[in-house]
């Protein structure tokens, strides 16, 4: 699939059970000459390839590549080939051998294994082996001749020594208990995969194209901007866009994880793969599938596999070490004992995959579970970071209050009149998109009063702003952005915000604007609190008096009087100090310390372009209730992880241990091999549903 930019393509790449297998895809892709770049996505098995150049010679270069690496890429065009028939035949019969083996294993102590040898000559048993054992060998001798050991190379070693020692039986269980394996790796990731892909199936594929008073059905991706669409109850909507025509009850939990339904009404926006209910509605399509906010959910999800936590890379590190030290481990087993059958043993017992799954399976499982309740979070290195948080700093407008400030007082100096005050105000405030702003703007509307358009403008963030309004120069702003007078102390001591308004450099007058607090802040505070946050902080530019009514009603402390540049600073402060900082914000006037952070996190981010790069994660719906949900869900899925990686390093050791001294025979040896994955999925898979 190729993007916008021609130069960037997704191919699907079948065969990745681990995180071992996507770096070897990685490596194989980057050797092909033209590629500047791949990203190798294990959750929804693809490769992301930036091209230097578009060149249509590059892809199936990359495709070969992918294939000698021992993966396929399947193409949808194509009839499906008759060697993958001759493949699922093959494997009917190795495992319906494999599973009579089984049997006759169970029944080793009643003297059957010995007579199942003798019964079935030597020539007939390699011929079964042969049959279960090809697709494993055939991946083997490819990885051997780009000089690759993989998780399968010992297992394999350890079938052909014991088919050289005449021991074909014990060589075809081996071969069996790796094809189970395989599986189990597969289900494990598939699992996950479904929970990541379940989400973008639930954006409409089909849309009912609305044009000169006719509806047809069109695939989504042939609409263009400004295209009408219709919605009929209980239909999904289809594109992100403004409603036009009709009314409608419309469920936005599958996107935000709301549950209760919205009213929209023509002029309301509506989000793609949000559900009509009760009404119909006619859309202007804004954006259209990739370009959607649902799309973009989807892709950051997807990508989010690349951002990796250190567990995760100390756990990649481990394993690519861990074979060589199974090797050597083999060699001083024969060395010592000169016993094939523990050497055999030591090699089949080993199980590499379950090192490079014990991470990335319990992230993706925990990214696409949250994502669900309202929680986009963008990589598991930013998991591994809430789990240990310990210092939240908070902004103030759209954060903790509604963001929706109005202006309660206003007091003339100097001679000038209430209205006159709010016009100079409201016409230097034009231009800006500040909450303050809009408060002073809708306060002139209701009063009847005809804001000037200002000759020139500029944005001062964290102060305020300076405009040419009919010849004079404005500011309105904090204390920072008056450069004549100070703001009367009567006033400071107010619980609001206070605006001056300057005139030529005289102070012609103060704005009160007071914001309503988020209901459900203080409970959240108080969760924090008890999770063992040790300290929450409001970072503000606002002036003392409301920040310190604000930081008094949740019992948290403050800084007020802040510009940008400040709150960055005070972050790397706590670093510094060995915290880990959560920085919770808008996305947009915070943005630089929501990067600064080692967590940011970007309230309401949907239809936020802005607020969905800035951040490390965003909450999809303004609910405070999932900041706290974010640390717990961090804790518990940090907690799956130790736990696989510990299980999974102690059965191993067990394992070569037994295995090394003879306690543990090949075809038990091969058959716990796969117990470690099963376990990695049972654990992982309870944060697919975690509550």
């Amino acid at each position: 699939m190729k993007r916008k930019d021609q130069t960037v393509v997704e191919i699907p790449v079948e065969g990745m059970d681990c995180a071992s297998c996507a770096r070897t895809v990685q490596k194989a892709v980057e050797a092909v000459p033209g590629v500047a770049s791949v990203e190798v996505r294990l959750a929804t098995s693809r490769a992301v390839i930036e091209l230097r150049q578009p060149d249509s010679s590059v892809l199936p270069a990359v495709r070969r590549a992918v294939r000698q690496a021992g993966y396929t890429v399947p193409d949808a065009a194509e009839p499906e080939a008759s060697g993958s028939f001759s493949r699922r035949l093959f494997l009917i019969l190795g495992l319906v051998f494999g599973v009579v083996l089984f049997v006759a294993v169970a029944g080793e102590w009643l003297g059957l294994f010995a007579s199942i040898q003798r019964l079935l000559p030597l020539p007939v048993g390699l011929a079964f082996v042969a049959i279960i054992a090809w697709p494993v060998f055939e991946t083997v001798i490819r990885a051997a001749l780009q000089g690759r050991i993989i998780s399968h190379t010992l297992m394999a070693v350890g079938a052909l020594a014991a088919l050289v020692i005449g021991e074909w039986t014990t060589a075809a269980v081996v071969v069996f208990f790796m094809r189970v394996g395989d599986y189990v790796e597969k289900a494990t990731t598939e699992r996950v995969r479904r929970s990541v892909r379940s989400l973008s199936e639930l954006a409409p594929r089909t849309a009912r194209l609305w044009r000169e008073g006719k509806e047809t059905v069109v695939p989504v991706d042939t609409l263009k901007p400004g295209d009408i669409v219709l919605v009929r109850p209980g239909e999904r909507i289809p594109v992100d866009g403004e409603v036009v025509d009709g009314m409608a009850t419309v469920d936005q939990s599958t996107l935000t994880g709301e549950s209760i339904p919205a009213e929209v009404q023509p002029g309301s926006t509506v989000y793609a793969a949000s559900t009509a209910r009760l009404g119909h509605l006619h859309i202007r399509a804004d954006g259209i599938g990739d370009d959607t906010a649902f799309g973009r959910v989807i892709r950051l999800v997807e990508e989010a596999e690349a951002h990796r936590g250190d567990v995760q890379r100390l756990a990649d590190r481990f394993s690519a070490y861990y074979l060589p030290v199974v090797a050597i481990v083999a060699v001083l087993t024969y060395t010592f004992r000169q016993d094939v059958m523990a050497t055999v043993a030591v090699l089949v017992v080993a199980c590499s995959c379950a090192f490079a799954l014990a991470t990335p399976v319990a992230m993706l499982a925990s990214i696409g579970a949250s994502a669900r309740r309202g929680l986009l979070v963008k990589g598991g290195k930013y998991l591994e970071a809430a789990a240990r948080a310990d210092v939240v700093l908070v902004d103030k407008t759209g954060t903790l209050t509604l963001g929706r400030p109005r202006i309660t007082g206003v007091f003339p100096l100097d001679g000038t009149g209430p209205d006159e005050l709010l016009t100079w105000a409201a016409s230097a405030e034009r231009y800006s998109e500040h909450p303050l702003a809009e408060a002073v703007l809708r306060l002139a509307r209701e009063k009847h009063l005809t804001p000037a358009i200002p000759e020139a403008f500029e944005a001062r963030p964290g102060v305020g702003v300076r405009a040419v309004v009919g010849g004079r120069t404005v500011v309105v702003g904090n204390a920072r952005a008056l450069a004549a007078e100070a703001l009367p102390p009567e006033y400071l001591k107010s619980g609001g915000s206070v605006l001056g308004v300057e005139v030529d450099g005289t102070l012609a007058g103060v704005l009160i604007a007071e914001d309503e607090l988020r209901p459900d802040v203080a409970d959240a505070v108080q969760t924090l609190k008890s999770l063992g946050i040790l300290h929450i902080e409001l970072l503000t530019g606002d002036l003392e008096g409301p920040a310190a009514a604000v930081a008094h009603t949740l019992g948290i402390g403050y800084q007020a009087g802040l510009l940008p540049e400040d709150k960055i600073r005070i972050v790397r402060e706590y670093q510094a100090r060995g915290h880990t900082v959560v920085m919770i914000g808008d996305g947009v006037n915070d943005a630089p310390a929501l990067v600064a952070a080692d967590v940011g996190i970007a309230m309401g981010v949907v239809g936020s372009d802005v607020a969905m790069e800035a951040a490390n994660v965003g909450l999809l719906r303004e609910d405070w209730s999932l900041v706290p949900d974010l640390v717990r869900i961090a804790r518990r899925t940090m907690g799956v992880v130790k736990t696989n990686i510990g299980f999974t390093a102690a059965y191993n050791l067990v394992g070569l241990s037994l295995a090394a001294f003879g306690i543990l025979p090949p075809i038990l040896a091969a058959a716990a091999q796969s117990i470690p994955d099963l376990g990695i999925m049972a654990n992982s898979g309870r944060l697919i549903r975690q509550r």
